[in-house]
């Protein structure tokens, strides 16, 4: 099949131009399912003991928790899945499609899980349902970042790229926000009996309130001017095979240290500060809702700035970052220096983390060509989340029980930031040019 060449892009006359109050309607209305799906897996990650204790009941703590995480990374199996058929949906139908039905079905997963009853009531029908919703969420979640970054991407103005859709990635963080700070409410107002037994579910029914606002919003939302256009032109040719994979094979590899590091220092690190760094679960929720607070506000700063200096920069950085610092600041937690310095180490971490999510959005975007931009992004992103990103809870516990050592898994993290810049290091600078 012939193919599009790296220059070959829509032309600025081709896409319709939008009114800044429509742009900004669009970016809202796209990142309102971002927070509903990154609340309730952040939720999910938090209270993955009193999960173990009702669904995976064990007589070893760390066998339950195991489980716990491991159903945790189950909804990140189906995401590849989820990418293929929704994101082909996406290309087919238009990004508008996308929305409406992924935030269906991560709300479906989100108030199933907060009504469902445990083992002691179900028996094994209990986990094998919690599974299952997981799945459901999983599949949602394939076709929602990338339909929805790409709808971004593509309703932003010319040079805004980077600062448009590091805000919808920023609602993702915020998201990691809202959920530590429910959690941290109901462990404080309850007692830990109470929290096991029941008052866990609340964080999980309050993100299913979410819905009713998300389709309202999602219902007015315009199609992008880019898609609208590339439909247009009938002529244009198919994308080759080799192309194809060569692009998602960027996106997979630079996705490896992005969901890593998000996993690892936003869902595992309550778990990881009360274990091994002396905090109390209260402690570690605040300390990481205070460093997630700085995520969200970096997060926009690091995007708008790669519209300015490109992205490849802002991506060779993070990676640099996740390399040299986890060993000696890890190692530092471990010594249980006490909630401000353990709250400075996560913010340090956050702001690197922040300079990955500012441009990596935009960047991932750009590489592909809009008639295949959301099946074959979505591809390359959640098939690295499911692998690298999902499990990786359950990855640092299983090396720190493997091993018997707390630091273990800073091991993970720098092998990440190894691998990912060597991806970025074969992207091209895309920031100042039209989107494809």
């Amino acid at each position: 099949m012939n193919h599009a060449s790296a220059n070959d892009q829509i032309s600025a006359p081709a896409a319709r131009q939008m009114a800044p109050k429509a742009r900004r309607k669009q970016l809202i209305g796209a990142s309102i399912g971002n927070v509903l799906e990154a609340y309730d897996f952040i939720v999910y990650a938090f209270l993955a003991t009193a999960i173990a204790r009702n669904f995976f009941p064990s007589d070893s703590e760390l066998a339950g928790l195991l489980a716990s995480f491991g159903a945790f990374g189950v909804g990140f199996l189906a995401r590849p899945l989820g990418a293929l058929i929704i994101g082909r949906i996406g290309d087919k139908k238009g990004r508008k499609t996308v929305l409406m039905i992924t935030i269906f079905g991560m709300a479906l997963g989100t108030i199933g899980i907060g009504i469902l009853p445990g083992y002691a009531t179900m028996g094994i029908y209990a986990p094998v349902l919690l599974v299952l919703l997981r799945l459901i969420q999983g599949l949602s979640m394939g076709g929602e970042w990338g339909g929805a970054t790409a709808f971004i991407v593509e309703s932003a103005a010319s040079g805004k790229r980077g600062l448009f859709s590091s805000i919808g990635q920023a609602s993702f963080a915020a998201a990691y926000l809202l959920g530590s700070t429910v959690v941290a409410i109901v462990t404080a107002s309850f007692t830990a009996e109470q929290v096991t037994d029941w008052a866990w579910r609340i964080p999980f029914l309050i993100g299913g309130m979410l819905l009713p606002v998300g389709i309202y919003l999602r219902r007015a939302l315009e199609e992008t001017p880019v898609f609208a256009a590339a439909k247009t032109e009938a002529t244009s040719p198919d994308l080759a095979v080799s192309s194809a994979v060569a692009m998602v094979s960027k996106a997979f590899g630079f996705t490896i240290l992005w969901t890593v590091s998000y996993y690892i220092m936003l869902s595992y690190m309550p778990t990881f500060l009360t274990r091994y760094a002396g905090l109390t679960q209260t402690q570690a929720l605040t300390c990481n809702a205070i460093a997630i607070f700085v995520l969200v506000l970096a997060t926009p700063l690091f995007g708008a700035l790669s519209d300015k200096v490109g992205r490849k920069p802002l991506l060779l950085i993070g990676c640099l970052a996740f390399i040299a610092l986890p060993y000696p600041l890890f190692a530092l937690m471990l010594s249980k220096p006490g909630f401000a310095a353990i709250l400075a180490i996560l913010i340090v971490f956050n702001v690197f983390v922040g300079a990955l999510s500012g441009a990596a959005p935009a960047a991932l975007a750009e590489l592909f060509p809009t008639r295949a931009r959301t099946t074959l992004m979505s591809i390359g992103y959640s098939t690295s989340a499911a692998i690298f990103g999902g499990f990786a809870p359950f990855i640092a516990t299983s090396l720190i029980s493997m091993t018997g050592s707390p630091i273990s898994p800073v091991y993970y993290l720098v092998a990440a930031g190894v691998a990912s810049g060597i991806a970025v290091l074969t992207f091209r600078e895309t920031a100042h040019d039209r989107l494809r």
